[in-house]
């Protein structure tokens, strides 16, 4: 339930609150006076697209805030971090002059489309425009499904379709890109086998360097390692003027031992001087071997020379270094098998695709069963509300019309046909009848449907348009009844029809010359009867005001 709405330059609308209760409100006043922006601020609530041009003239932005009972969408609230405050919940729209739009539920901001979705399982808004959408397939399917109240197996069916047409999204693409996947294939393997020829070993361009490197510089590694052998070892003729650090370090080891065996503080120094020797050594030792070891190889740099070669036309297409060649092989390997592989997937996307299908009819024909017994029931309970608006031989037929293949929302085009007089053969709805027989069509399903919908709130902004007199009586009287187990607010130039309201908020408009304001005052009951007077077209005479009264205590005989 509605419980307050609250708008604030929005329009004509300077500032205005509504307090709403349970059960039916009547907003009326004359042409222009603002009733439209009240409908316009509640369709904002419920989703609308924002436009700056409903922005009062002189303000920054308008503001309508809205107080829903919360007990419908407390899980929904709460993933969304929505606070609810005494099971209420408070939904905000702005619009600034720019057209920005901010939505908030609950003190937390959240995007339009979840405004909509959650204001949505609330409350619903019937304009001018759903009447015209009545006239349309896809929306006599909606009706059709609420009344058959399949949600599970619609959606099981919608997931199938879905799915349905990936699976033929993949094997279209599967075929249609045959010669294309063929020519991918064979520069792949061509690539592979290339590589599988050199048979590259990780980081083996590397090691092949390094190696060839040390072997071109042979000459001058030798001469440099004799230099630092001899530096180390001393003359090989062994002059004793060409000791090398070898040498030295012995000298230098035996002084330090004798200056121990006269000072114990002196060991320390001989020890180190032991140990540097030690070291010595073991690096002389090491670069005789290293100098042993170097010999030139021609034959094997030549070998190397050439085995780069084969590395490098490798890395001249395939990658930056072995280890990339070898990485994309491994990648092309996994591709080649998957292109490989077409004919066995086509065949496995066909016997899916199949089965898809064949599950997709069985759903659709429960679907369809289920709306063939839904379309009768409501037929004949809409009919029987349509006797009551006065129309007693009115006819409607929820016709299901199947499609030559499985479509979005099942195997048949729903199409309701509608005749107004007795020997009329039905026809589409938009095609035959008037805007008057519409608004009570519309209406008669609004009715049926809401018995299952308790507590839900219906906006209805000039239900009554084209039609008056007992029919608009009779209409009161409906959306009076709709009002004992759902919330209803209602927009309407009709006394017959505000009559039967619960409560009952006039809009008039004000103008100091420059700027028009339009304000809300809730009636009390003599006002009421003034109101319903001037809506007749009389004034607050006697005559008007009985009739007025007569209105209202037949309102309140239902």
């Amino acid at each position: 339930m509605l419980t307050s709405l609250r708008i604030k330059d929005l329009g004509v609308i300077s500032s205005s609150t509504l307090d709403f209760e349970p059960g039916m409100t009547v907003l009326t006043g004359e042409t222009g006076a603002g009733k439209t922006m009240i409908v316009s601020g509640l369709g904002l609530l419920l989703g609308a697209r924002s436009d700056s041009g409903l922005v009062r003239l002189g303000s920054q932005k308008c503001l309508v805030e809205g107080t829903f009972d919360a007990d419908k969408i407390v899980d929904e609230l709460g993933q969304c971090g929505a606070e609810i405050d005494d099971g209420e919940v408070l939904f905000v729209r702005q619009i600034s002059k720019t057209g920005r739009s901010r939505s908030f539920a609950g003190g937390v901001q959240i995007p339009l489309g979840k405004l909509g979705a959650l204001t949505g399982e609330l409350a619903t808004l019937h304009g001018q425009s759903e009447q015209i959408r009545l006239g349309t397939s896809e929306r006599q399917r909606q009706v059709l499904d609420h009344a058959a109240a399949h949600e599970q197996l619609l959606e099981e069916y919608r997931e199938l379709y879905a799915l349905r047409a990936q699976t033929i999204d993949e094997l279209t693409e599967v075929r249609n890109n045959a010669q294309a996947r063929a020519r991918e294939h064979d520069v792949l393997a061509y690539g592979l086998d290339e590589i599988e020829k050199v048979d590259p070993q990780p980081g083996e361009d590397k090691e092949l360097a390094a190696e060839a490197a040390r072997l071109q510089a042979v000459d001058d590694l030798r001469t440099l390692a004799a230099r630092a052998n001899r530096a180390l070892s001393g003359s090989p003729s062994g002059d004793i003027d060409e000791p090398g650090a070898s040498g030295l370090l012995f000298e230098t080891v035996k002084a330090l031992e004798q200056v121990a065996d006269l000072d114990e503080s002196g060991a320390q120094l001989a020890e180190a001087a032991r140990q540097a020797s030690f070291a010595v050594e073991d690096l002389s030792s090491s670069v005789a071997s290293y100098l042993a070891n170097l010999e030139g190889d021609p034959l094997r740099l030549e070998a190397i020379g050439q085995r780069r070669a084969k590395l490098q036309e490798l890395t001249r297409k395939y990658g930056d270094s072995i280890d990339d060649v070898l990485a994309w092989a491994q990648n092309a390997s996994k591709r080649v098998l998957e292109l490989s592989d077409d004919d066995s997937k086509i065949a496995k996307l066909s016997d899916q695709l199949a089965k898809i299908e064949a599950k997709l009819l069985e759903v659709g024909k429960k679907l369809s069963t289920s709306r063939k017994n839904a379309a009768d029931r409501l037929a004949e309970k809409a009919m029987g509300e349509l006797t009551a608006l006065a129309m007693p031989h009115a006819r409607l037929v929820f016709h299901l019309d199947p499609l030559d293949e499985p479509g979005p929302w099942g195997l048949e085009k729903v199409q309701l046909l509608f005749s107004a007089n007795p020997g009329s053969k039905p026809a589409p709805l938009a095609k035959v009848a008037s805007g008057g027989e519409l608004s009570r069509v519309r209406l008669a399903l609004e009715v049926v449907l809401a018995a299952g919908d308790e507590g839900h709130v219906f906006v209805f902004d000039e239900v009554d348009a084209g039609v008056g007199g007992a029919v608009a009586t009779e209409i009161g009287r409906r959306l009076a009844m709709l009002a004992k187990h759902s919330q209803v607010i209602v927009v309407t130039h009709l006394a017959q029809v505000a009559a039967f309201g619960d409560a009952h908020y006039m809009i008039a408009k004000s103008s100091d010359g420059e700027v028009t304001t339009s304000g809300v005052t809730r009636l009390d009951d003599e006002a009421r009867l003034t109101e319903l007077a001037r809506m007749m077209g009389g004034s607050d005479t006697k005559t008007a005001l009985a009739h007025a009264k007569e209105l209202r205590q037949q309102a309140e005989d239902i």
